[in-house]
């Protein structure tokens, strides 16, 4: 893996990261159950998104 793509993934993985914490932050703020499974799957997408990308590492 060149240097240009290493940069790319760990820019992806921070990506990931900060859309996980944002997920879990408006689960916690919402109020409507529909709403929260709906950021939950989103979280769930972005968890799977950092560990293919996390698997390009190894």
């Amino acid at each position: 893996m060149t240097s240009k793509e290493l940069l790319y993934v760990e820019d992806a993985l921070g990506h990931e990261q900060y859309f996980q914490t944002k997920c879990c932050e408006a689960q916690e703020q919402l109020g409507d159950e529909h709403l929260r499974s709906t950021v939950a799957d989103m979280q769930q997408k972005h968890q799977q998104l950092f560990n293919s990308f996390y698997s390009l590492l190894n």
